[in-house]
């Protein structure tokens, strides 16, 4: 009777299966508690997350890396050569390019003279020239240094269609838009203006806000003065009732100024396929604070040329803007003093330099033959203004074979 109130063998063994499986899982379980708790056991007890000194570090290495540049406006040049920099020279929080929005040429400098903060800033030489000049700001020759000459500024002479206005004399007496306060556009404008003699009445807002002005017949004119082709002007259109005028290459203007050209590639909605229309331009220049060697901010200075010089070639391919095309990193700015470690590093890599001259020199060369008798203005007798014309003619045919 005993052995028949015993569970079947078969049930027997199940049960032994199940208090085995159930042991494996508890086990199991055990083993992964156990590995989890010591796994927090043996992290750290400080993470960059609570830890001060590590998030203090973080801060430093972020700041110290860091080089903030005052570019401009949105529909200008400017800041789309500081967003240039910032996409190729950016590295994480090894190395960083802070592009600030700024009012133009003429506030950029003030603010690389006196702002806290900023390392870097984009001008027109010729702003440099009138601010030593006027004192305005005070001495700039141990105050302000450059990196290197970027490109060349056109003057943008912009009126209604049905305007009678032809000349930038005709804007005697007229209400004209010189951008906005502290801009290089306004300044630039102004020395223009006082240098052949026009008085207009002067009005400041931005290009966007011209345009629709100009369009509502509150303004003569506008006038911006940025590296082509800029995001405003792209904007307009004949079609629309605007018109870009020439501005003629008058005496009074070499000194500072130079020939240059609009072409229909530059502004296909406002000029004629296979016209062009003549205007002025200054040359853009990356300066800085004359900072004292060994200090952090000197530091900052030499990290940036370590980054951008050896890759300046990037720069001049697509998708960056076309104005670097024209930066050749020798050339020098009359009357004023190169960053000490940026002319360092020139010369200690002057046969690569020499080099990227040489090609340049060559395609040059190639432009000239290709042109045949008319680079008659590259003989002895040739005047400036047709030697610069000529190289401005240059300048779009190497831009459009970098296409």
């Amino acid at each position: 009777m005993v052995r028949g109130l015993r569970e079947p063998l078969w049930a027997q063994s199940r049960a032994r299966k199940s208090i085995q499986l159930w042991g494996i899982a508890v086990a199991a379980t055990l083993c992964i508690s156990s590995q989890f708790a010591n796994a927090q056991d043996s992290r750290p007890i400080k993470t960059a997350r609570n830890d001060p000194a590590a998030i203090q570090k973080l801060g430093d290495q972020i700041n110290q890396n860091t080089v903030a540049i005052m570019s401009g406006n949105p529909n200008a040049t400017y800041l789309s050569i500081a967003y240039d920099l910032s996409s190729v020279l950016d590295d994480g929080d090894n190395f960083r390019i802070l592009p600030v929005i700024g009012k133009g040429g003429g506030q950029n400098l003030r603010d690389v003279r006196f702002l806290k903060g900023v390392d870097l800033g984009i001008t027109q030489s010729n702003l440099l020239n009138r601010m030593r000049r006027t004192n305005e700001i005070g001495n700039l020759d141990d105050k302000i240094v450059y990196i290197a000459k970027l490109y060349n500024e056109e003057m943008h002479f912009i009126v209604r269609s049905d305007s009678n206005i032809r000349t930038l004399q005709d804007l005697n007496g007229k209400t004209v838009n010189f951008s906005d306060v502290g801009s290089g556009t306004q300044l630039s404008t102004h020395d223009i203006f006082e240098k052949l003699g026009i008085q207009a009445h002067e009005v400041n807002m931005g290009q966007n806000d011209a345009a629709v002005a100009l369009k509502k017949g509150e303004i003569d004119a506008t006038i911006l003065i940025a590296g082509k082709p800029t995001g405003s002007t792209v904007k307009l259109k004949s079609a629309d009732g605007f018109r870009l005028l020439p501005v003629a290459y008058a005496k009074e203007l070499q000194q500072d100024y130079l020939p240059a050209v609009l072409t229909h590639a530059d502004y296909p909605n406002l000029i004629g396929e296979g016209e062009q229309v003549d205007t002025v331009a200054v040359g853009a220049v990356l300066i800085a604070y004359n900072w004292p060697k060994g200090t952090d901010r000197y530091n900052r200075l030499v990290s940036f040329v370590d980054h951008f010089f050896p890759r300046i070639s990037e720069f001049q391919k697509p998708p960056r803007h076309v104005k670097w095309r024209e930066t050749n990193l020798a050339a020098t700015l009359p009357g004023w003093t190169r960053f000490p470690y940026a002319e360092e590093w020139l010369q200690k890599h002057r046969p690569k330099v020499a080099a990227s001259a040489d090609l340049e020199r060559k395609q040059f060369n190639e432009f000239v033959a290709a042109r045949g008798p008319a680079s008659s203005p590259l003989s002895e007798g040739g005047s400036f203004e047709e030697r610069e014309q000529l190289f401005q003619e240059f300048m779009r045919w190497k831009q459009s074979r970098g296409r």
